[in-house]
């Protein structure tokens, strides 16, 4: 249920769509050993399903999908010849470099760059030097490509949103103040960041509310502060009433190759406070949100004690240009974008 697989099932469904032959590969869960399930308890994350299955975003397509043995690598007899085979992950990328020229030209789709513990780092980079056309979501990630692997043979097609699963009519300032955040454990979505800006603007915003959502429970290495409203994997309408319900969207990620809820909650009319990385720079410029430095939680502080002192009037505009900024991306156009690139690529652009 990430946003990275959400973008896989999206163009999925749009290039099925536009009349392509569509296949989406991936391993099936691993079930889960005993002692595994036994330290979940004992990190504080409750007795787990005895197998990592669960619904995902790949679920319901009208594209074909193909689930694989969960422990080991994909190879030719698993992939159907084809035009185009793309990577989506590091460990895809390592897969798809080793398949026959029979399986198409060989695409990478790039959403971040985890160079983060718990990852063999050393193969992680590895891919970005291999002879795949890459696509990008972010300029970030382009000139990643570009500064740290001389590769200038880079396709840019930013992400988008779903105007019609996330929107909200126009209005006010919200009585008492809001404002939302992503849980996620790991360090990389800046949660804790988020929430000592939180608390940190409470000393000043006494009534200030914290609506959050995530994947999943809130670790006890990591609380919520107390009186947060929290949703586990909230449906899509719930989700956009959380965003719509903020006066202010909190984007705290230390890395990220695009960031999806910024756009999600500028659609809904939420204005946002982010650090600068992936797409933020982009998204938020020009008075369509605030920008703050990274690994600051007194600077976001500062920011949403700002947007809580607003006068309605100067709350509404900013609200507007969020909307505004949010209204010009569509997945038509991303998917259109999408498919151009792997057209010029399998032409031999």
């Amino acid at each position: 249920m990430s946003g990275g697989i959400r973008v896989v099932s999206v163009y999925a469904e749009k290039l099925s769509q536009r009349g392509h032959k569509v296949l989406v590969v991936y391993r099936g869960g691993r079930r889960l050993r005993l002692r595994q399930r036994v330290r979940s308890v004992l990190d504080g994350k409750g007795w787990p399903r005895a197998s990592l299955n669960s619904a995902s975003h790949l679920d319901g397509g009208s594209f074909d999908r193909l689930e694989l043995d969960p422990e080991r690598p994909v190879t030719d007899a698993d992939v159907p010849d084809a035009d185009i085979v793309i990577a989506t992950w590091w460990e895809a990328a390592e897969w798809v470099k080793n398949l026959s020229a029979r399986k198409g030209t060989k695409v990478y789709f790039i959403q971040g760059y985890e160079i983060i513990d718990g990852l063999p780092v050393g193969r992680l980079k590895a891919t970005w030097s291999f002879p795949m056309h890459k696509i990008v979501v972010s300029s970030w990630l382009q000139d990643v490509a570009q500064v740290e692997y001389g590769d200038t043979n880079v396709s840019v097609v930013p992400n988008s949103v779903d105007t019609r699963q996330f929107f909200a009519a126009s209005r006010s300032k919200q009585w008492p103040p809001a404002v939302g955040m992503v849980y996620a454990g790991g360090g990389i979505k800046g949660s804790d960041i988020s929430i000592r800006a939180y608390e940190l603007a409470l000393k000043a915003v006494p009534n200030l509310r914290l609506i959050v959502f995530g994947h999943r429970r809130p670790s006890p290495n990591l609380p919520l502060p107390k009186g947060s409203s929290f949703s586990l994997l909230p449906a899509p309408e719930s989700l956009r009433q959380l965003y719509a319900s903020c006066d202010a969207w909190l984007f705290g990620s230390r890395k990220e190759g695009f960031g999806l809820p910024i756009l999600e909650a500028m659609a809904c009319r939420t204005p946002v406070i982010g650090t600068p990385v992936g797409a933020a720079p982009e998204l938020l410029a020009d008075g369509a949100g605030i920008l703050v430095s990274r690994e600051d939680p007194h600077a976001m502080a500062r920011a949403i004690v700002e947007v809580c002192r607003m006068e309605n009037a100067a709350w509404r505009r900013l609200s507007d240009a969020a909307y505004a900024r949010a209204s010009q991306y569509s997945w038509d156009k991303a998917s259109a974008k999408f498919e151009g690139a792997l057209m010029e690529i399998a032409a031999g652009g």
